[in-house]
């Protein structure tokens, strides 16, 4: 014995051969998410685009979450692991805006799915706001200063203006004396004002409301110097109706902001919420002093409680009233301002003010119970309409990642009882694949043969299918509509080439369609045997299994059935077989929808732990918990034999592999020789590996052991085991030795597991090769391994050895961590990796068969998912690289291989942006401009000049109607050199100040110019009209001026100059320079004054 192992160690010394190299290599990789499906448990913020129709969702992990309609989903993963604070879209434009926790803002192209900018700010982001139909961008910091910035979509940059307003400086054009540099909590671009006009709210109470256009303060509310008498502000806790009679005073600069919100559709009521829960509308279309005195026709006060102690106001949104066209009444939804330790709801206020501000009443109030803790909420304009009306839809996001939908109706009935909290039933998100309720325990991914008629057959049964309806799927209402399949998947001619399994709890069993990058609903399977009871039927599927050449689908549970499902349909009569261990009993199966059931099988009362079809699929192999193992005859449908899976022991069977004679033939034949005297071969045998280690090897017709003894290896628990085909050829193998491993992968084995060279277990003289075989060493002999996947290593066998009965590994591998999942996958069809996931979450990606480590990564970093315990029982994967991955509600296909594949082909991906759609709402707002213009802007504009001259007025609106998804005057505003102005200035109008109505818009007019108190420009002005009075000079009528043909005699007269050529050129030359002349003095005094003044830009 001691000599035998001498002579082992120095052929492994001096043999210079070593296991087949492996292919794989790390620039072949890349493990990335190419579909998602769900809300992660992480969101925390929503945005909507009403023109698209998506909905976004940004999470406290940094990944953002795009919906559409027709299953189409998308998610984008920021380099940083932050929480999102801010989102917006940048409507109809294709670029979803967010800001990290770290105040980085970022800039995605939802078309190419991918970070087009990103600029990080200097400081602490508290207010964050996008133009709506613009690019422009208003950011509000920490130290209370006011910035702009531009988005160039065709550059991908973020621009800064040079354009801000700091704290300072509005203060003290505000008349404050004090300077304070107080956080900006919210900027609102104020609606009906083009862009022209917005409101700053400062953390100390202080309200703006800023013209951009003109440079000065037009409204001034709030603030520590600012007292509010109000007389019937005070609403009672129940409903806000009955105010108290005494007056109460209140110093504002003891209430810090919170929440802000326009609560009209013209921007003159503005909804502000306070740290002590209190909630304040400012009416800002009243004349707004410096300082003093703020009224009760000014500002009411709402309180939801009459508590000393209340919760801040978190949330305010406002819905206008479509009943009311005053722009008098609406819905004021809240969250926060109850009672500190009341239960946590969404407050609904239905408001009124129809003869002003001062009679406000709460007509009616309604608490929503939330399934979940607040996370955010959002209202959805409903389609077509450009503002907020109580016709509009809800959004709703709570804890951990449950959106729910409060449609029209729904909003209708909570507001319309009498009682405070009415029972109103919310849409769930609807999930193609569900993952909670009911629980997924068990799912395959099947890639179909590609030269193989499975697959044509398949897409006929599947859109005869899908005419049926399935659990969780969208109403017809859904507002979430977004998005463009992908062209391969609504090409004509499209076939079904990967099918995704999926079993719950309840036993019922979901078929998808996984060829695309976007889920389709193929069939859904109940639990229940149609019209016949099986007891046990709709226990909890444990096992799947799928044959692509019968097109049979198997269905274990934890009972022990195994219900069998022909997916290619039959049309006539059907009979139903239960088929128990010794008898089958037929029974006639009624016509139903859906998938045909023909059989169950009942041997053993012990849950399924394995399910396998043979290659052919005549074949079915069953593994027990118990330890024992049945395979059934698919064509009689019978049980062929149940035996242990391994002898002597009961140990629960973890994996089944059916592998073709033909690859063992030597190995079973010289076995075959010395116990029967048969010579038929075998067609298939079948692998056994229970979960204490143990691998046993049998005759899949009779149920013998092939194998001269199993395999035991001393493991705590075996994980999967594959026979990799066609991995050493006999020429090989005769001069190859092991692959040494460092002492920590060995140290520990004993010693008959040491492991064996190849040359002295796969020889031609014994393996009792032929002579014909044995004769060219040359010649190409498949000799297919055996890997076994344990939880602490991996060992890789000869598969010839282990029917001889050898248990020596060619090679073995320790994980540094426990390991709970495996799977191998294929390029060019042929066996390449192996992945496994460790218990932390990291997965390592080994080449095949030498098992050496290609990379590593984690779910961490690709899906910013932990490991969760029973994880590993809802993967999946095929044999190309793709990997389904399921945690709590979310669905990942993961594809590690790089390169364009199925999936990540531009031409098999989804679209998130429709060009088409946003091409067309371009269109139709010019279309609208143009009809305007040639109904009502033209004549108005023009009638108002021509009035202007004969002695009438014209009205403010009549020249500033600007199309809202045209910003070119802010574009001059913000990102062109400021003129020479005189400070900003507080407003206090004479006059009531006009309320702009929708109906006074006009899209795509001509954008009239800022105004100015420049002298230049007002200088301007004047010569312009001096030119336009030369032009109708000679009127007979002020009143009715109009242009006459004059003779060339009179223009000569009025225009000519006297004297040559030369001199008149002479003259003009003089006018120019002396033109400069003035311009330059103008720019160095500008100059001067902006160097003088430690002052932020304004224009």
């Amino acid at each position: 014995m001691f000599a035998k192992r001498l002579l082992h160690k120095a052929v492994l010394h001096h043999s210079n051969h070593k296991l087949q190299h492996g292919g794989l290599q790390g620039n072949e990789l890349d493990p990335r998410i190419v579909i998602h499906y769900g809300i992660p448990s992480t969101a925390s913020v929503l945005a909507f685009d009403p023109i698209q129709r998506l909905l976004a969702i940004g999470t406290l992990d940094g990944r953002l979450k795009v919906i559409g309609g027709d299953n189409i989903e998308g998610l984008l993963v920021s380099p940083k692991q932050l929480p999102y604070k801010y989102l917006e879209f940048l409507q109809n434009q294709g670029h979803l805006v967010g800001v990290l926790n770290d105040n980085d803002i970022q800039v995605w192209n939802l078309e190419s799915r991918s970070l087009v900018c990103s600029l990080q700010w200097e400081f602490d982001i508290t207010a964050f706001s996008v133009i709506s139909g613009s690019h422009f961008i208003y950011v509000g910091d920490q130290h209370g200063l006011f910035s702009v910035i531009k988005f160039e979509a065709e550059e991908g940059q973020l621009l800064k203006s040079s354009y801000n307003l700091s704290a300072k400086f509005l203060r003290e054009a505000a008349g404050f004396s004090e300077p304070s540099e107080q956080p900006i909590i919210g900027v609102l671009l104020q609606p009906s004002s083009f862009g022209n006009r917005l409101l700053i709210a400062f953390e100390d109470g202080l309200l703006i409301l800023w013209d951009v256009s003109e440079a000065r303060i037009v409204f001034l509310g709030g603030g520590k110097d600012l007292q509010l008498k109000d007389e019937d502000g005070n609403s009672s806790s129940e409903s806000g109706a009955n105010p108290p009679a005494d007056i109460v005073e209140q110093n504002l600069g003891d209430k810090e902001i919170t929440a802000l919100c326009w609560a009209s559709s013209t921007g003159s009521i503005l909804a502000v919420g306070y740290l002590d829960g209190d909630i304040l509308l400012w009416n800002l279309s009243s004349a707004a002093p410096s300082k003093g005195q703020q009224t009760s026709k000014n500002v009411v006060k709402l309180q939801l409680s009459t508590e000393e102690r209340r919760l801040p106001v978190i949330v305010l949104q406002w819905s206008n009233s479509h009943k009311s066209q005053s722009d008098s009444a609406g819905q004021l939804f809240v969250y926060g301002g109850d009672e500190i330790g009341s239960e946590e709801v969404l407050t609904v206020l239905t408001l009124e003010w129809s003869s002003g501000m001062e009679s406000v009443k709460c007509t009616n109030r309604a608490d929503l119970t939330l399934n979940g803790s607040f996370a955010d909420l959002i209202l959805l304009p409903s389609p077509g309409t450009m503002g907020l009306s109580s016709k509009d839809e809800l959004f709703v996001l709570t804890n951990p990642g449950q959106l729910h939908l409060y449609d029209n109706d729904s909003l209708s009935t909570l507001t319309s009882q009498p009682k405070r909290t009415p029972s109103v039933s919310a849409v769930e998100f609807p999930v193609l694949v569900p993952i909670a309720d009911p629980c997924l325990t068990v799912a395959i991914l099947i890639r179909l043969p590609s030269k193989s008629n499975s697959s044509k057959i398949l897409t006929e049964v599947a859109s005869a299918m899908r005419t049926g309806s399935r659990p969780g799927s969208a109403p017809s209402n859904w507002p979430l509509t977004g998005g463009v399949p992908s062209l391969s998947s609504t090409a004509k001619g499209a076939v079904v080439e990967r099918v995704y399994f999926v079993g719950y709890s309840n036993g019922s069993v979901l078929v998808c369609d996984a060829t695309h990058a976007v889920l389709s609903y193929i069939c859904y399977i109940e639990g229940e045997v149609n019209g016949i009871k099986v007891a046990g039927s709709d226990a909890q599927v444990t096992k799947l299994d799928f044959c692509s050449v019968s097109l049979l689908l198997a269905v274990g549970n934890e009972c022990g059935l195994v219900r069998i499902y022909d997916l290619k349909g039959h049309s006539g009569g059907r009979n139903f077989h239960f088929v128990t261990e010794t008898k089958s009993e037929v029974l006639d199966a009624p016509q139903g929808k859906g998938p045909y059931c023909s059989s169950v099988f009942s041997v053993l009362d012990s849950p399924v732990q394995a399910l396998s079809f043979a290659n052919s699929g005549t074949k079915l192999a069953i593994g027990f918990l118990s330890g024992r193992i049945a395979v059934c005859n698919m064509t009689s449908l019978s049980v062929l034999f149940l035996i242990d899976g391994v002898p002597s022991s009961s140990s629960p069977i973890t994996s089944l592999v059916w592998k073709q004679e033909a690859y063992f033939l030597s190995g079973v034949n010289s076995l075959k020789q010395s116990e029967t005297d048969s010579g038929n071969s075998l067609e298939e045998i079948l692998f056994v590996l229970s979960r204490d280690g143990k691998i046993n090897i049998v005759d899949s017709d009779s149920g013998k052991i092939i194998c001269s003894r199993p395999l035991q290896v001393k493991e705590s628990t075996a994980i999967s085991m594959y026979v990799i085909e066609g991995s050493i050829s006999a020429s090989e193998a005769s001069n190859d030795k092991l692959q040494e491993e460092p002492v920590k992968n060995t140290a520990d084995a004993s010693p008959d597991e040491e492991e064996e060279p190849l040359s002295t277990r796969v020889n031609s003289s014994e393996a009792g090769l032929p002579s014909s075989e044995s004769s060219h060493s040359g010649d190409l002999l498949l000799d297919p391994l055996v890997l076994l996947c344990c939880e602490n290593s991996l060992r890789l066998f000869s598969a010839k050895s282990l029917i001889q009965g050898h248990k020596k590994p060619i090679k073995k591998v320790k994980h540094s961590k426990s390991c709970y999942w495996t799977t191998f996958f294929k390029k060019d069809d042929k066996v390449y990796g192996l992945l496994s996931l460790l218990q932390t979450g990291t997965f390592e990606i080994r080449s095949l068969p030498d098992l050496e480590l290609v990379a590593e990564s984690s779910l961490l970093s690709i899906l910013r998912w932990n490991y969760k315990v029973n994880m590993d029982k809802t993967m999946c994967s095929d044999d190309h690289g793709q990997i389904v991955l399921a945690n709590s509600s979310e669905l990942a296909f993961m594809s590690l291989l790089a390169g364009e594949n199925e999936f990540s082909n531009p031409e098999h991906l989804p679209c998130l942006h429709d060009k088409v759609l946003a091409a067309a709402a371009d269109a139709a707002f010019r279309f609208s401009s143009n009809q305007k213009k040639k109904q009502t802007v033209v004549p108005g504009i023009l009638g108002g000049i021509v009035k202007g001259f004969k002695g009438g007025k014209t009205t403010p609106t009549d020249v500033t109607k600007i199309p809202t998804s045209n910003f070119g005057h802010l574009e001059d505003i913000f990102f062109k050199p400021p003129l020479p102005d005189s400070p900003p200035t507080v407003a206090i109008p004479d006059n009531k100040e006009v309320e702009l109505d929708i109906d006074d818009i006009e899209i795509d007019e001509p954008i009239p110019k800022a105004s100015t108190s420049s002298p230049d420009a007002k200088n301007k002005q004047k010569d312009k009209l001096q030119d336009r009075e030369k032009l109708f000079e000679g009127g007979t009528n002020n009143d009715d001026i109009k242009p006459r043909l004059r003779t060339p005699e009179e223009i000569m007269a009025t225009y000519r100059k006297t004297g040559d050529a030369a001199s008149v050129a002479a003259q003009a030359r003089n006018k120019l320079m002396e033109r400069q002349e003035k311009l330059e003095c103008q720019n160095k005094l500008l100059l001067f004054k902006f160097d003088s003044e430690n002052q932020p830009t304004y224009c």
